[in-house]
């Protein structure tokens, strides 16, 4: 009765997050929708969903048969834009009435870089219309179905499976069936701090899930690494997700400098040489017996032209069949040959659905940055596997939800929190971090882990300059740092907060010496949880010459775009000055944790005291980096 009862609590929790993630995908496509009625193209391009306009460049066949155009943008093109692989795109025309015509077909992004896109179009006609279009052409970001189709069908799997390994799993993440360990004794690891060398042994003990907490500095990546490593002496091949591209990149590339083999499912978005080389695509077109079934496929391209005027046709029907299964055959073996080499797929959470992945299985999964994805994500990938091993820190950012009452409602809740409330046993938390001073790691370590959290000795007491206080809180309060609202998406804006940012950098960077600071290339990181600040500062040191020698040492960006990311020197502009003691979006800590924690040597922290320390977290920080410099 109880184990009844508890099997229906587990079913009921997944049929509400299911229920939540309607709600998010009908917010999302409502939004989208709106957008795409009301918005101007001009905005639309500000905010780096659109590109117009853009020129067309060649089309071909890529190694996967697809037909692709290249496209480059021709204006605004200093704008950070959101296009990246698998998302879906519209074309469009704006004639000289100004008004918008959009292409009735969706096409997909294949590859991007800064400028450049590759998109997979959905057919001959498509290219045509494109191609004989003789007004300005534009691409668009379209709301993408595809990873929501498949977070359902996960889901709806997850909540039917019964007498299967998925509904053991369902039951053990999410109800009381316990966590199984194998028992053998533990491995050393010199080169492994103690729970670096914990959280591996616990990885490679656990028969069903382990969770390694990588709190930032401390080394996540490496450990896991080490751990895909030792799994990979008892298996032959693992799979390795992440909810981000530039996440399965990382760890892809620290897995090639071990010498494994890697196949990457899906683009990459750090685009270098050695990250094509272990493509799907790039590795497809590279086996030999690919200029054999490129010849096939270009001889059906030509029986098809001839078919459609009319000539013999029953006679070119036959031979197109019986080049299609010969084509299919090569297809097979190539793919056989390519997973038979590859140690360790890898790809996105969305990606691991992929039509190359059809009816594989893996004995073990790996999902980094685990905290950042949704629970239905991680559930696409975990039909694939036998057991699960997540990695990541829930202190940090959270998994990005547009629908505010979905978050509320729980949407936010991840599987690896819930894991970790529910199976604690199952958790090692990393707690040797190297990457900053210890006075800029110990507010982070007291509030978000519970003091647990030690520097490395070589990083304890890092510095740039003799007798410099490593962290400062520079109180905007009566400086008329005044903040002003300029749009759902992009918050707020505080202007006078940005130009005193700029002008503490520049004190900084004199304080440093010019010389020095290019010499030992000291790089800095300008942080704002809000787009427009972001915007405004880069504007800022795009207009003044002082920092031209230095651009390409300073990154400014949103918290969530330097996730995972660290530099020697942080501002961070809080922008919020009111009377009211507002702060909205500064109310997600865990965002904060991310800010705070990127700096190694300087950190110099902007904002209106007096708005800020009506919370405890600010306050709490307020006061701990006063007492720094008494």
């Amino acid at each position: 009765m109880n184990q009844h009862k508890s099997l229906s609590t587990i079913i009921n929790k997944l049929q509400r997050k299911e229920l939540l993630l309607h709600m998010e995908y009908n917010y999302e496509k409502e939004t989208f929708r709106q957008q795409t009625e009301a918005m101007g193209i001009d905005r639309k391009v500000k905010r780096g969903m659109c590109w117009y306009p853009v020129c067309t460049g060649r089309s071909y066949y890529n190694s996967l048969n697809q037909l692709v155009i290249e496209i480059e943008r021709q204006e605004d093109k200093e704008i950070e834009h959101v296009f990246e692989f698998g998302r879906p795109v519209c074309f469009f025309t704006q004639d000289t009435s100004g008004s918008i015509h959009y292409f009735n077909f969706t096409a997909t992004v294949n590859y991007v870089d800064e400028d450049r896109m590759v998109i997979v179009l959905p057919s001959a006609d498509a290219l045509l219309s494109i191609q004989s279009t003789e007004c300005r052409l534009g691409v668009q970001l379209y709301f993408d179905e595809t990873s929501y189709r498949l977070m359902f069908e996960a889901l709806s799997q997850v909540i039917k499976a019964k007498d299967n390994r998925l509904a053991e799993l369902r039951e053990i993440f999410h109800g009381t069936l316990k966590a199984q360990t194998f028992s053998f004794s533990p491995a050393r690891f010199p080169w492994l701090n103690s729970t670096q060398e914990e959280a591996v042994n616990k990885v490679m003990h656990a028969k069903d899930v382990a969770i390694v907490h990588g709190p930032p500095g401390t080394g996540k990546t490496t450990t896991l690494v080490e751990a895909i490593y030792e799994t990979l002496h008892r298996e032959n091949q693992v799979m390795v997700c992440a909810q981000s591209n530039m996440a399965v990149d990382w760890i892809s590339e620290k897995l090639v400098d071990r010498g494994v083999p890697v196949l990457r499912i899906g683009n990459p978005t750090r685009v270098n040489d050695k990250m094509l080389s272990f493509t799907y695509e790039r590795r497809f077109e590279s086996h030999p017996d690919y200029p054999q079934l490129w010849s096939i496929r270009k001889a059906i391209r030509e029986l098809y032209r001839r078919s459609r005027k009319g000539a013999e046709r029953e006679n070119i029907r036959l031979k197109i069949n019986s080049l299609k299964d010969r084509a299919t055959e090569l297809e097979i073996r190539i793919n056989e040959s390519l997973f038979g080499e590859a140690r360790v797929i890898a790809c996105t959470l969305v990606s691991s659905a992929n039509r190359v992945l059809t009816g594989r299985k893996f004995g073990t999964l790996f999902i980094d940055e685990a905290a950042q994805a949704l629970e239905p994500a991680c559930w696409i990938a975990i039909r694939k596997a036998d057991r699960v091993i997540l990695a990541g820190d829930h202190c940090q950012l959270p998994p990005t939800i547009k629908c505010v009452e979905a978050a509320r409602g729980g949407l936010d809740q991840t599987l690896m929190q819930e894991i970790v409330q529910n199976k604690p046993e199952t958790v090692s938390l990393l707690k040797v971090q190297y990457r900053m001073n210890d006075e800029i790691m110990r507010f982070s370590s007291e509030w978000f882990y519970q003091g647990e959290l030690k520097s490395a000795p070589e990083v304890k007491y890092r510095g740039i300059l003799d007798y410099d206080t490593p962290i400062e809180w520079v109180n905007t309060e009566g400086m008329d740092c005044n903040e002003e609202f300029v749009g759902e998406s992009f918050g707020r804006i505080n202007k006078t907060e940005a130009a005193l940012s700029i002008s503490q950098l520049t004190h900084y960077i004199h304080k440093i010496g010019k010389e020095r600071f290019l010499e030992e290339r000291i790089d800095v990181g300008l942080i704002s949880p809000y787009k427009a600040q972001v915007q405004y500062l880069r504007q800022l040191i795009r207009q003044n010459a002082f920092f031209k020698p230095y651009r390409h040492l300073i990154t400014v960006n949103t918290v969530d775009g330097f996730q995972g990311q660290e530099r020697d020197v942080v501002l961070i502009s809080l922008v919020r000055a009111n009377e009211d003691g507002q702060i909205g979006f500064l109310n997600d800590l865990r965002r904060m944790n991310v800010a705070i924690t990127r700096a190694r040597m300087k950190l110099i922290i902007l904002g209106d005291a007096s708005t800020l320390t009506r919370h405890p977290f600010y306050k709490k920080l307020y006061e701990y980096i006063q007492s720094l410099q008494e």
